[in-house]
């Protein structure tokens, strides 16, 4: 709970001093400190830090207490300012030309996935997915939607992939490699483990695109033959 309450901005301090707070209910800082083990300077700090940061509210009593704010409004809260914060540097801040064109490094299993989500929500006309099986479960929603708004969606896969509307090639894949192509205009590729050592190749790349994206043709070729044969 600690690790996720720190992506609302957080300390770990912090998060552990909601946690007790949306536990035990109002408290003041001696409570506070008696519940969770931390001295008393600073949790008051650590209190001080939550009101700011929108994720705690002060009771004004004969002894004054705090209490966490809800979890589903303290996120409705980081949301909206997150949104409006997004749209104001969208409209102000100017990105250098052709950031994406040269190769990236993404390093850690929580980046790849988020790339890959992102990948899967730029996707305007067709994506191709070299995969694993036991990954492609986390985004069977996103890639439903994707099918259901006419965007093509190809799948190679190491087992059965049941997915109406979408082309699945059955491959001997007994590696951990991952290989994403959208719009034949970005590529991500590289070892997907789930492991924080996991390291990937991010590329808008011109030439790179176009010579990975004729390996996967080929590889769809070779299974189809594969295939054919094992039909005769």
């Amino acid at each position: 709970m600690i690790d996720k309450l720190t992506l609302f901005g957080l300390t770990r301090q912090e998060a552990t001093i909601y946690i007790s707070l949306f536990q035990n209910g109002a408290s003041n800082g001696y409570e506070v400190a008696k519940a969770t083990g931390i001295s008393r300077s600073n949790v008051y700090n650590a209190l001080a830090g939550l009101v700011e940061k929108g994720a705690a509210y002060l009771k004004e009593e004969a002894s004054s207490k705090y209490i966490a704010v809800p979890i589903e409004e303290f996120y409705n809260n980081k949301l909206r300012a997150m949104t409006e914060a997004k749209e104001f540097l969208l409209k102000n801040l100017i990105p250098a030309k052709d950031a994406t064109a040269g190769y990236i490094t993404i390093d850690g299993c929580v980046h790849i996935k988020d790339k890959m989500f992102n990948m899967l929500d730029q996707a305007e006309k067709r994506i191709y997915i070299s995969l694993p099986f036991q990954y492609l479960e986390e985004i069977r929603n996103k890639l439903e939607n994707l099918i259901d708004n006419r965007i093509k969606v190809v799948v190679i896969t190491n087992e059965d992939f049941k997915m109406p509307g979408a082309e699945v090639y059955l491959a001997d894949k007994k590696d951990k490699q991952i290989r994403f192509i959208i719009d034949s205009t970005y590529v991500l590729t590289g070892e997907f483990s789930e492991s924080d050592y996991d390291t990937c190749l991010y590329s808008g790349q011109k030439n790179f695109v176009n010579v990975f994206k004729e390996a996967l043709r080929n590889e769809i070729k070779l299974i189809e033959l594969g295939r054919n044969s094992d039909e005769k």
